[in-house]
């Protein structure tokens, strides 16, 4: 991986926040070979310049809960307020504008039946703007959530990434959220490095209760600590959302595939007009040519592939409102 903004530490430690984002400054520096001093400052620096954010994400896959993967084709001066209006919504993510702006692309993930179908056949369809609303359900995940992009570029060594991983077991049984664990998570969706004394404050739990349940709902994989930031920053400006249909038989070995190439970041298995939804990340137009005729065109069982190139990401995990 290339970047003109950040060296092979940056990268580093971004990889390193992948694989445990509460890690400690002076333990990420310890596996990195620098100072605390060193890792604070250029995560700071990664935060301002590089769009680092770190926060937890409730895995609506292992809550059972329902995700949506939403193609919605505009008037097109009405896309970016459309995207906005979208991005200030909790249940969304992923959101990017395609097609020459044109179309809005968005994650979503309904907290209730309510939430869905006040979104999916109520606000949606009433807005005026909007001439075509496409709806996948994701039903399988291929690559992605908790698993990093980053990892697939072997930044880290093995033992690095092995020192930096918690012990923690995944627990058995259903990944489940209680009432009272809500302002735990809900501070740690603002941020993921809150350290015990804060989400001790803002829970009125003591410090202890506070990391035996917060150990619990990762162990459950109910929730997960991620990081997002700019991919342009690192290399990769060029991200496309991939429809891809197969053949039934083939649709398993196909997202399996998927799973394994450098320039998927995420991949899922869907219902609706198509058999997979993925997401590619590369460093030009060109390289998508590349991928689509190459690895991803070579797959057995392939039958139709759309690529949408977003020509502006609004939001990731996070949404920074631009400025008027």
């Amino acid at each position: 991986m290339e970047s003109d903004i950040f060296d092979e530490l940056d990268l580093q430690l971004l990889d390193a926040l992948e694989v445990n984002a509460r890690a400690s400054f002076a333990r990420l520096g310890e596996v990195l070979g620098v100072s605390d001093q060193t890792v604070a400052r250029r995560y700071r620096r990664l935060c301002a310049e590089g769009g680092l954010r770190v926060v937890a994400v409730r895995d609506a896959e292992r809550l059972g809960q329902d995700q949506w993967m939403l193609r919605l084709r505009c008037v097109p001066d009405s896309a970016q307020a459309i995207a906005d209006a979208l991005a200030q919504r909790p249940d969304t993510n992923w959101i990017g504008i395609a097609s020459g702006g044109t179309e809005v692309i968005f994650g979503t993930r309904p907290r209730s039946p309510g939430d869905r179908d006040d979104l999916l056949l109520g606000k949606l369809p009433r807005t005026p703007r909007v001439l075509e609303i496409r709806a996948h359900q994701m039903l399988h995940r291929f690559y992605g959530g908790p698993t990093g992009w980053l990892s697939k570029f072997r930044v880290l060594a093995d033992d690095q990434k092995a020192a930096l991983r918690n012990d923690t077991v995944r627990a058995a049984g259903p990944a489940r959220i209680d009432p009272e664990d809500e302002p735990l998570v809900a501070a740690l969706e603002r941020d993921g490095r809150a350290g015990y004394p804060e989400l001790q404050r803002v829970t009125g739990r003591s410090e202890s209760t506070v990391k035996r349940r917060l150990a619990a709902l990762l162990a459950s994989g109910a929730v997960y600590i991620d990081v997002e930031y700019h991919s342009e920053t690192i290399g990769y400006p060029v991200a496309a959302v991939l429809w891809i249909t197969t053949t039934p038989a083939a649709l398993a070995s196909v997202g399996k595939a998927l799973a394994t190439h450098d320039e998927i970041a995420h991949a899922a298995a869907t219902a609706g007009p198509c058999s997979i939804v993925a997401t590619a990340v590369i460093r030009n137009t060109a390289d998508l040519y590349t991928y689509l005729s190459g690895p991803l065109g070579r797959l057995d069982g392939l039958q139709h592939v759309e690529s949408s190139v977003f020509l502006r990401r609004v939001k990731q995990l996070t949404y920074q409102r631009p400025a008027r």
